[in-house]
């Protein structure tokens, strides 16, 4: 290309940047340039199910025939089962989930450059980008109750079963796009429920006189967003203690035979998802083993590898369970099931006989949420250590989670007057919406 046709080219770039909307059909950046635009979700809510450690990737949903000897020789740690995704081989532990393909999606070649350190993993996981020391960037959860908010009023959009931590907040963002969260399901988030000797009238005197306090302080302040964000923080949490939202803990309603086929502390996070969906939430991260109660999670580091098939038969139990839960109840086309961890694992063994890490392609398993699902996205290679196929970047996989959602994956969000992507200019698949 010579320069003056450069600088032709150029000149009609930026003339296409100023035409308003309404003349360019509302295309992104990437519309522009010459890719067919990918039809919007229709989603109403997610549920990301968080294998803290790194799900091991060649021993569940991208299970190879190649065997492993848990020594020298790399390869599956278990036999292979067909699914009803054609030609797609999981874990001999996941049959349930296996029987369930048709309303799944194996994205078998996310990456990332992340392997050594879990907690910068996790962030990249959860915020879709490399950490920034002048910026910290919202989680996935925060995106989407920023861009969609609750679905009914009087609930949180956004509520993590977990602990709490700046990776699963709302950075720059602020609290409104924050997290409710809990670490037990029996009773609700910490500080909601009403002490045994406050009575409900008691507790609207105390509202009342701290409402009073609180504008009182303002006249003073004058407009200081600080104080802002907390006086609606607040007010978010007395209307939470007020409406139907902890009418969701009550696992109880739903009866011995619900609450048995769900089984463990695990499967009853799921189903506590699901009651929040009904109750407006829009997104809920269930995070699996939270306490490690099998000495290392999924991070099958050395021993922990010969017990993985427990978390495996777990996860295939209640998953599959939710996933037959939320149809029953007219959910699934509605909810996005996103299942990830931090990172994969390697085919060959440590010293030890387990797996180290691997970001260099892993497995993220999606799955209702209206889309295509009953087929793979990418194709990783004999021993799922390299993507052959469609590789997904971290940013392609938050743009296919938000386009989902019914969120544009080029919207921008505001820190202070700068804007800033939804997306590290990730792409949705598109053959998932087409």
């Amino acid at each position: 290309m010579n320069r003056r046709d450069f600088v032709r080219r150029a000149g009609l770039a930026s003339c296409a940047a100023l035409l308003p909307p309404v003349l360019t059909g509302g295309l992104h950046a990437a519309e522009m340039a010459g890719a067919l635009p990918v039809p919007r979700g229709r989603a109403e809510h997610c549920i990301m199910i968080w294998l803290g450690g790194g799900m091991s990737q060649i021993d569940t949903f991208d299970a190879k025939k190649i065997r492993g000897d848990g020594k020298k020789v790399a390869g599956c740690y278990y036999d292979t089962i067909p699914t009803a995704i054609p030609g797609a081989l999981f874990s001999e532990h996941l049959p349930l989930l296996a029987a369930r393909g048709e309303h799944l999606v194996p994205v078998r070649t996310v990456h990332h450059n992340v392997i050594d350190e879990h907690a910068a993993a996790t962030n990249r996981m959860h915020t879709g980008r490399p950490t920034s020391g002048s910026l910290v960037y919202p989680s996935i959860g925060s995106l989407v109750a920023a861009t969609r908010g609750a679905a009914m009023d009087g609930v949180p959009p956004y509520v993590v079963m977990g602990y709490p931590s700046a990776t699963r907040g709302p950075g720059f963002l602020g609290p409104k796009a924050g997290f409710v969260y809990l670490t037990d399901t029996a009773k609700g988030p910490e500080g909601l429920s009403l002490p045994p000797d406050i009575s409900v009238d008691r507790a609207g005197r105390r509202e009342s006189l701290l409402s009073t306090l609180r504008r009182a302080s303002a006249v003073g302040a004058g407009r200081d967003p600080v104080l802002e964000e907390y006086g609606e923080a607040i007010e978010q949490c007395f209307a939470l203690q007020r409406g139907d939202f902890l009418k969701a803990f009550q696992l109880g309603a739903e009866g011995d035979v619900v609450r048995a086929a769900f089984g463990d502390e695990f499967g009853q996070r799921c189903l506590l998802a699901r009651r929040l969906l009904q109750r407006g939430v829009r997104f809920v991260e269930v995070g699996f083993n939270l306490n490690f109660v099998n000495g290392a999670g999924w991070d099958s580091h050395n021993a922990a590898q010969r017990e993985l098939h427990v978390l495996i038969r777990g996860l295939d139990h209640a998953l599959s369970t939710l996933i037959d839960d939320l149809k029953a109840n007219g959910l699934l086309d509605k909810t996005l099931l996103v299942v990830s961890g931090e990172f994969g694992r390697p085919a060959e063994f440590d010293a030890g006989g387990g797996r180290g890490h691997h970001g260099k392609c892993f497995t993220v398993l999606l799955g209702g949420g209206g889309m295509r699902t009953g087929q793979c996205v990418g194709e990783s290679d004999a021993l799922a250590m390299n993507p052959v196929v469609d590789p997904v970047s971290v940013p392609d996989l938050f743009a296919t989670i938000l386009n989902a959602m019914g969120v544009d994956p080029a919207r921008k969000l505001m820190d202070g007057e700068r804007p800033v992507p939804v997306t590290d200019n990730g792409r949705a698949v598109a053959k998932l919406f087409a």
